[in-house]
C-alpha cells in the first residue's frame, strides 16, 4: 500500500458572520504575501482539487500555478446548514435552542432543518477521499472548508466528532494527513505558512 499525502487547505477568508455552508460567497484573496507563502509551502508536483464553491475554487486558482488541476468537486463542499445558512449563530440559537446546541455538542446524526448531519458529511466525503488516496498521485492539495477538514482530522486521529471540532482551522491554513501502510496520520494541523 502506498502513502498518499493529502494537503488540506482551507479556502481564503469570507468575512461572513453567519453560517456559511453551501451559499456561494467569495473569498478575500487580497493577502498576496500569505498566498505566496502558501503556494511555496505546498508540494509543486501535487495534484490539486477543490470544492466547487467559488471561495474554494478561487483559492485553488491562486495557489494552483504549475500543479495538475483535477475537476472541482461538489462532494468536497462544506456541511449543508439548510435553513440555518446565512443566519447568525445567535439567531439560530434563538430559533432552535436545543437543536443547535445538540448539533455542536453531540454531532453525528443531528442535522439542521433541510440540512445535513456530521454523519451525512462523512457519507458524502469518505468515498471521494478514498478515491484520492487510491489515485496515481502521491501528493494531493485539496482546497475545502472547515467542517470538511475537521471531519478528516476525526478520521486521522481516531477521535470523536466533538474532539475533531475543537481544532482551529484558519483560512488559508494547511492540515496534512498522510495515509499509508500504517494507517492515517495527522502531524500538521492548521499550519500557517
Amino acid at each position: 500500500m502506498k502513502t498518499t499525502c493529502l494537503w488540506w487547505v482551507r479556502h481564503g477568508p469570507t468575512h461572513e458572520k453567519a453560517f456559511t455552508g453551501w451559499r456561494d460567497v467569495p473569498a478575500d484573496l487580497s493577502d498576496t504575501d500569505k498566498i505566496a507563502r502558501l503556494h511555496a509551502y505546498l508540494p509543486s508536483n501535487a495534484a490539486l482539487v477543490s470544492s466547487d464553491l467559488i471561495r474554494a475554487r478561487s483559492t485553488a486558482d491562486v495557489i494552483g500555478l504549475g500543479r495538475t488541476r483535477l475537476p472541482h468537486d461538489p462532494d468536497l463542499r462544506e456541511l449543508d446548514f439548510g435553513v440555518w445558512d446565512g443566519l447568525h449563530f445567535s439567531k439560530v440559537a434563538d430559533m432552535h435552542p436545543e437543536l443547535s446546541r445538540a448539533y455542536w455538542e453531540t454531532p453525528g446524526d443531528v442535522k439542521p432543518p433541510e440540512g445535513e448531519s456530521w454523519n451525512d458529511l462523512h457519507a458524502r466525503l469518505t468515498p471521494k477521499v478514498d478515491a484520492l488516496h487510491d489515485s496515481e498521485h502521491d501528493d494531493v492539495v485539496i482546497v475545502a472548508h472547515m467542517g470538511v477538514i475537521m471531519s478528516q482530522i476525526e478520521r486521522a486521529l481516531g477521535v470523536t466528532p466533538y474532539a475533531a471540532m475543537s481544532h482551529q482551522i484558519e483560512p488559508l491554513s494547511v492540515t496534512r494527513i498522510d495515509i499509508g501502510p500504517n494507517g492515517w496520520r495527522a502531524d500538521v494541523i492548521n499550519h500557517q505558512p
